[in-house]
Order: structure tokens, then sequence, then C-alpha cells
């Protein structure tokens, strides 16, 4: 009896080991007859621009039957980035840069992780729009503290694009919980949250923001005037939008039951995004809701309301 306790403990540490692993690790993906950029999105719950980034690929490409693709790893702060609007955003001008000469085979997505940036920072550092495809020999400005990454960058990206993984059914298993806990807090009065008097906890990590208990299919509000940049399902996050303002930052609402709105329309503080969802792991009526200033999250309950 014991050592079967012990053998399906074993099985379940295996298990969230490999889930991790392809939650946080590229894939590799065979384009099937009839596939589109935006049904693979969706089959990986992540965004097509997020895919189009990892695969240099523009607007007008068209993909074709037996096509690998990289499947990037799902990482909201880099949805955010390429899902929005380079309007009003900057990057500190203090930072030190280098120039980084494009290689054969390289994407905005991959020069930003080998160089320890994110996608939004590479963006804002080249004045570029994340639509922008980039051409062998183009110059880009990097982060001086990430030089040594790119010695051998063209090396790094074969190494890469050979170890990565094809596509199994690990990869669309559910999101093991990746959160780490923070301060739980009461929900202060004079500050205005998407839910109302919501149990607030502050989540670190890969996730940085702040969860929101509240009641069943309890309307979410905006608190920020902007416009919808993003509607969809974004793997670990269930529904989620995003909503820019004319400032700049990005308000994202995650964890949603409904949703109520769609991309490209503009909505007014205190206007009805959707409701509230059920946290898969918690079972709690909750959403978890971020703020995201030139690409980096920031404190949501110190972010401009109107």
């Amino acid at each position: 009896m014991n050592k079967f306790k012990l053998n399906k403990k074993l099985l379940l540490s295996v298990s969230l080991f490999f889930s991790l692993i392809f939650l946080f690790a590229d894939s590799s993906y065979k384009v099937q007859k009839g596939d589109t950029l935006y049904s693979i999105s969706k089959k990986f719950q992540i965004t097509v621009q997020e895919l189009r980034a990892a695969n240099n690929l523009s607007e007008n490409d068209v993909i074709k039957a037996g096509q690998n693709l990289v499947i990037p790893t799902a990482d909201i702060s880099n949805a955010v980035s390429l899902n929005s609007s380079n309007k009003n955003q900057k990057v500190d001008s203090n930072i030190k840069t280098s120039t980084h000469i494009v290689q054969k085979g390289e994407t905005l997505y991959r020069i930003a992780k080998n160089n320890n940036m994110s996608v939004s920072e590479l963006l804002l550092l080249n004045n570029l729009d994340s639509s922008f495809v980039i051409k062998v020999g183009q110059k880009l400005k990097v982060r001086d503290d990430s030089v040594s990454a790119n010695v051998n960058v063209a090396k790094k990206d074969d190494s890469t694009n050979n170890s990565e993984k094809s596509v199994t059914s690990e990869y669309l298993a559910p999101a093991p919980d990746t959160r780490t806990y923070g301060n739980t807090i009461q929900a202060d009065k004079s500050t205005v949250w998407p839910l109302k008097n919501p149990k607030v906890t502050y989540v670190k990590g890969k996730v940085s923001g702040v969860q929101l208990v509240g009641n069943k299919n309890e309307t979410v509000n905006c608190i920020m005037a902007g416009t919808v940049m993003y509607v969809g399902v974004y793997r670990g996050f269930g529904q989620v939008l995003f909503v820019q303002s004319q400032t700049g930052l990005i308000y994202a609402y995650t964890g949603l039951g409904t949703i109520d709105v769609k991309k490209g329309d503009y909505v007014g503080s205190g206007n009805k995004l959707g409701t509230a969802g059920v946290d898969p792991i918690t079972n709690k009526n909750q959403i978890t809701f971020m703020v995201f200033q030139n690409g980096q999250p920031i404190d949501p309950a110190k972010a401009p309301r109107n």
C-alpha cells in the first residue's frame, strides 16, 4: 500500500514537471491543412500577435500546410505589449544600449529572449510597431548589459530551434498554478476596483498584480477609460481583455466569466466589461487584475483611475 502511494505521488510529480515544461518552454507545431494563425492561436491559447512575433511573420504572410511554427511561451506581459499601441509609452532614457545586427532566422521574440529583455522593451527602444518584420542585417538597439548574450546568438537560435519540443497533449493540459501569493488586504473604500469591495490579494512572480475575490457573477467594471485592444482566452488566465488608456497604460482584466465588449470598443470609466469568473484552482469567484506601464507591471492600487 505504501509503495502504491509512493508511486502515485511520483507520477503526480512527473506529470506536474512536464506540465511546467510545456507551459514555460517554446514548442514547435507543424501546420495542418485548414490551419490559420487565428485557429492555431486559439488552440494554444495565446495571441496571433505573439505567433507573428515568434515567427517573424507580417500581417500579409500566409502559412502553409507542413510549415513549422514556433509556439512561444505563454507570457501575458508579452501578450499585453504586442496587443497595444506604442502611443504615449516611453522607454527609460538612461538605459545604456548597444547594437545588435539581425542574423538569419532571428525574430523579435527570440532577440528579446536571448538578451533578457521583454518584447515591449525591444519595440520601444527601436520605436517599432508590434507588426514590424525584421530583416537580416538590420541594426537594433538592445540593452548594453546584455551584450554578452549576443556573442553567439546564431548558435543559440540553432540550438533552441533544435531543442524545441513538438506539441503534444501535455501542452494543452490545464496550466498549473504558478502564482506566488503575497499580502491580502481589505479593499480601501476610497480606491476604485473592477469589483465592488473585493478581497485583494497581491500576486507575484511571473504574474504580477492582484487577485480580486467578489461575488458570484459579479459585474466587472472598467476603472480607467480607454480602447479595448484584445479580447480572448489566454493560457493560464481564462477569458481576458486589455484596455489601453490615452496615457498608454494597459489595464488587464483576466479570469472573466463573461465579456460584454469587443476589440476596438472605447469603454468609459465605470462601464461594464463583463462578469467575474470562477478560478479553476481556488474555485472562488475572482479575477486577476494587472496594470502595465511601458511593458512593466505596476502596483494596480496606485494605477490612475478616472
